[in-house]
């Protein structure tokens, strides 16, 4: 297959108006969207991000290409319908990344970078993990190469993907029309997911479609305005703190496990595991209210 476009690279010039515009609008209106130590963060962790990309960029290639020269069927590249079936496989292989990022610790540690600002705009789709490719989240795609999906056919549905996402990370659009917001993720379903607040915690997935979140029943509507970050703000604008300030949490609590049992708990359990139930997943916090009511 030859060589796709890296249309990430292209799109970042228009990212770069776009938020501009975004800050100018803010400014007019005398809205807070934007915090400049904040958004330098977002910045930094971007380049930061972009440098392990592309580090790690010829590892991903080469165990995609390994499963699909192990492939037990092939997928034709030369073809549309091919490239619909590898959208909406790659839609729901990054459903189920994204969902278990926020369901096991050991993904969470990497991608509660994402959700650490306390602000929501454009610059935070830029907020970005240095970890997440070691740690294994690519694997999530690697059922694609196997049933005979081009591994530079999936790379490039991830890039549509990602870019797609930026927009929906801004408070300047209220609600797109009933008929968008049933089928595409949008900027209101996003903040949602976005948010810190207990009904809102755990929910829409979704990374173009909304299909995945109505058929594995965690869609959440926007009924008021969120607040952003951690339910634990990180008190932190520095890159690196920001980086790693969940990996340094996750490893005391594995130090202090006391059996290799505990320890494990603590890496594939959800974010609030603790052994002696002094502190609560989402799950369990929601069951915890139900039975109270």
């Amino acid at each position: 297959m030859q060589n796709l476009p890296n249309i990430m690279v292209a799109a970042l010039p228009a990212f770069a108006v776009l938020i501009v515009v975004e800050i100018a609008l803010a400014t007019v209106l005398g809205r807070p969207l934007y915090r400049t130590r904040d958004t330098l963060a977002n910045i930094a962790l971007a380049a930061g991000a972009f440098v392990v990309s592309i580090l790690t960029g010829g590892l991903v290639l080469t165990v995609l290409s390994w499963i699909y020269a192990h492939r037990i069927a092939t997928i034709p590249t030369n073809v549309w319908w091919a490239w619909v079936l590898c959208f909406f496989a790659d839609d729901f292989s990054y459903y189920w990344f994204h969902r278990l990022s926020h369901e096991v610790r050991w993904f969470w540690a990497s991608h509660s970078v994402h959700h650490s600002s306390e602000q929501y705009n454009l610059s935070v789709s830029l907020r970005q993990t240095w970890t997440g490719t070691i740690t294994g989240s690519f694997l999530f795609w690697a059922w694609m190469p196997l049933v005979g999906f081009h591994p530079k056919m999936i790379l490039f549905m991830q890039s549509v993907s990602l870019i797609y996402q930026f927009w929906i990370h801004t408070e300047a659009i209220d609600r797109m029309p009933r008929w968008f917001e049933a089928v595409l993720n949008t900027p209101s379903q996003h903040r949602v997911h976005h948010g810190s607040d207990f009904d809102y915690l755990d929910t829409n997935y979704a990374g173009t479609t909304m299909i995945w979140d109505r058929l594995f029943r965690s869609y959440a509507p926007e009924r008021f305005t969120p607040h952003y970050g951690l339910t634990s703000s990180i008190g932190t604008d520095n890159p690196l703190r920001i980086a790693f300030y969940e990996w340094t949490h996750l490893a005391r609590d594995v130090a202090k496990a006391g059996n290799l049992r505990t320890a494990l708990n603590y890496l594939i359990q959800p974010p609030g595991w603790s052994p002696d139930g002094s502190s609560l997943t989402t799950r369990d916090a929601r069951r915890a209210a139900q039975q109270a009511t």
